[in-house]
């Protein structure tokens, strides 16, 4: 079965326009529920686009503080016929298991970071990157993704992601969920233990404060999306030394965070 194929299906519809109704094939995106058994126990379901499942384990493993490399995966089996992926970790989990999804809020540093999930605030990573990247750069990399997926064009069911350097996107994935996109790049570059500190994340969709801690988790100083960021995701990303810039449209941007990676001329308001 091709990617096309396992990614979207085509499905009779009725189309009104103009006054008139017409039946036509539209093109839907797939949505595959997926549980992931670790160490023999059911540990967690999610509706995904079934393409790159291995990067997705990883990914989401490691952005839930279960794992930090490749190495601590003693096995990894997929059954994508049955949805099960099966996972047996070279030491068994506890803490991660145990907090996983259990509701907590804390402030760290007496800063205005909040954290809501244990995980968030064990796995959240302080960026350290130096990477500088202009504005014209930006709006090449939000094009390059938003050109790279013949999905999105077809169901508008999607949400991409990119990893980038600052002139080129390096690779990209397509998923039905927003965070799992980004676990997709993240299982990725740890399965080819790809530098992070000099990357960029380009994103589909609005940058939320899970979108951001996503973000922080694979570790990029710089995220870009076409859509906007929240409040919450805005403070994050300050306290995080993220660059969160969006409204990535045509030939304009908004930079909300850490505008020295990026701004270098700046007019300011008489």
């Amino acid at each position: 079965m091709s990617m096309e194929r396992q990614i979207s299906y085509r499905n009779n519809i009725f189309k009104f326009e103009n006054g008139f109704f017409r039946e036509q094939l539209d093109e839907i995106a797939t949505e595959f529920p997926f549980t992931i058994i670790l160490n023999g126990e059911e540990f967690a379901t999610m509706v995904c686009t079934p393409t790159h499942l291995d990067e997705l384990v990883i990914g989401f493993l490691a952005s839930e503080g279960v794992i930090r490399s490749n190495n601590e995966i003693d096995q990894l089996q997929i059954d994508e016929s049955k949805g099960f992926a099966y996972v047996d970790l070279a030491v068994k989990a506890t803490t991660s298991q145990q907090f996983y999804s259990k509701r907590f809020i804390g402030s760290c540093c007496g800063k205005s970071r909040q954290f809501y999930f244990h995980n968030d605030a064990r796995t959240a990573k302080t960026s350290t990157s130096k990477i500088k990247i202009k504005p014209e750069q930006c709006i090449t990399l939000m094009k390059a993704l938003q050109n790279s997926s013949t999905v999105f064009k077809n169901t508008g069911g999607v949400h991409n992601a990119a990893l980038c350097s600052e002139n080129e996107m390096i690779i990209a994935r397509t998923d039905i969920g927003r965070h799992n996109a980004l676990d997709k790049i993240l299982g990725y570059c740890i399965q080819n233990r790809v530098p992070i500190q000099d990357k960029i994340i380009a994103f589909s969709g609005r940058i939320s404060s899970e979108v951001l801690l996503k973000a922080a988790k694979i570790g990029v100083g710089v995220i870009l999306s076409k859509s906007a960021p929240t409040d919450l995701a805005i403070k994050l990303a300050h306290d995080l030394n993220i660059t969160a810039v969006g409204f990535i449209r045509g030939n304009s941007l908004n930079v909300y965070s850490h505008p020295e990676r990026i701004v270098e001329k700046l007019e300011k308001l008489t």
